[in-house]
């Protein structure tokens, strides 16, 4: 696979290179991604400081996704036997990978449908400096997918605002993009290794192949062991949007229970109260969200439908936080929102909380 050699070729003439003690290294886990991995590794090869190596690492691929990846010019490593996703793929990568570099090296490990913006390594290398446990992006959505994909897209920028006013304070690193230095990972390597942390795959690796959200997870285990992680607003990208709604149930579906788990997985401590706050949290926006249409659907059966001051005012509120959070799409989206349509969304993203917690109460099979 050539991996060994291409890290220790020193960077063509031109880069904007750190010290030879600090390499980035790019990993892209892609599963048959021939459709996308072209304009991932475009957007790499157009980043003001590029990455040293970018290793696509295909995953049990079975199109042009590898082919495609040589001919941009990335290192190729095949997974063998895989059975764990991306956080298998990932794992075997890093075990190939990491015994080549440097405690001051950096690993950005980043999702194949998605694009970083041109100077995203340059702003997470140097809040990797200022001593960042993990530096994730701040993204938005792609095109496509019609209605639902334009929903996500306004779910996307309302979670940017968010961040940005906290000044990228986050509660989890995103899988679509995030940075690590190499002395990190080797140390979340030993806590699983020493049961600092959980033991994930028992085999010491960075990732956890036995939860849903291993990115999740591996926040938690950062955050355990004491570093910090911020999303900064210069670190943007593009990301790929769920194109119907059987596959963005699905993914919320995982999502929630898997951020459910990991809090049950590493219990009640200083680092996940407020992670178990903001379950809590959820958990009284579903039943007050059901407690809402119970009552209009009641009163309308009942024919007594009025304008009940406390219900007025909730909506109100929830109109003016509606079009508010998603100026950053201009103004049209903004009135747009006050029509409220995005309720759809709301309800939809209600239901799989409720059916993520259920399933997690009953230990029901996972899936992907």
């Amino acid at each position: 696979m050539g991996t060994a050699g291409a890290l220790r070729t020193a960077p063509p003439a031109g880069r904007h290179a750190l010290p030879q003690q600090s390499r980035v290294v790019a990993l892209v886990p892609a599963h048959n991604e021939e459709a996308q991995i072209g304009a991932t590794l475009a957007a790499l090869e157009r980043q003001s400081r590029r990455p040293d190596l970018v290793v696509v690492v295909c995953d049990n691929c079975t199109d042009h996704t590898a082919s495609i990846a040589r001919a941009a010019g990335a290192t190729v490593l095949t997974t063998e036997g895989n059975k764990d996703k991306k956080a298998g793929a990932l794992n075997q990568a890093l075990s190939r990978v990491l015994p080549l570099l440097d405690d001051d090296d950096v690993v950005l490990v980043q999702d194949a449908d998605s694009q970083l913006d041109t100077a995203f390594l340059d702003h997470a290398l140097r809040y990797l400096r200022h001593g960042y446990g993990g530096v994730g992006g701040v993204f938005r959505g792609g095109p496509g997918g019609g209605f639902v994909g334009h929903l996500q897209r306004n779910e996307y920028a309302r979670y940017a605002r968010d961040v940005n006013r906290m000044g990228g304070r986050c509660l989890v690193i995103t899988g679509t993009a995030a940075m690590f230095r190499v002395d990190v990972l080797r140390e979340i390597t030993a806590g699983r290794l020493t049961g600092l942390l959980p033991p994930g795959d028992r085999a010491g690796g960075v990732y956890d192949t036995t939860v849903l959200t291993e990115d999740n997870e591996l926040t938690f285990a950062l955050l355990h062991l004491g570093y910090r992680v911020i999303s900064p607003p210069e670190c943007g990208l593009e990301t790929e949007v769920m194109l119907d709604w059987g596959s963005l149930w699905r993914q919320r579906l995982r999502w929630k229970r898997g951020a459910v788990e990991n809090c049950v997985q590493y219990g009640l401590t200083k680092v996940t109260w407020r992670y178990w706050g903001r379950q809590l949290f959820t958990v009284l926006g579903v039943l007050i969200s059901a407690v809402y249409l119970i009552t209009l659907v009641v009163m309308a059966v009942a024919g007594e439908l009025s304008v009940q001051p406390l219900w007025l005012t909730i909506t109100l509120i929830f109109v003016v936080e509606r079009v508010v959070t998603v100026r950053y799409r201009g103004w049209a989206q903004m009135v747009l929102a006050a029509t409220m349509y995005e309720l759809v969304l709301d309800y939809f993203l209600q239901a799989c909380h409720a059916k993520a917690y259920f399933d997690a109460l009953r230990r029901t099979t996972r899936t992907w």
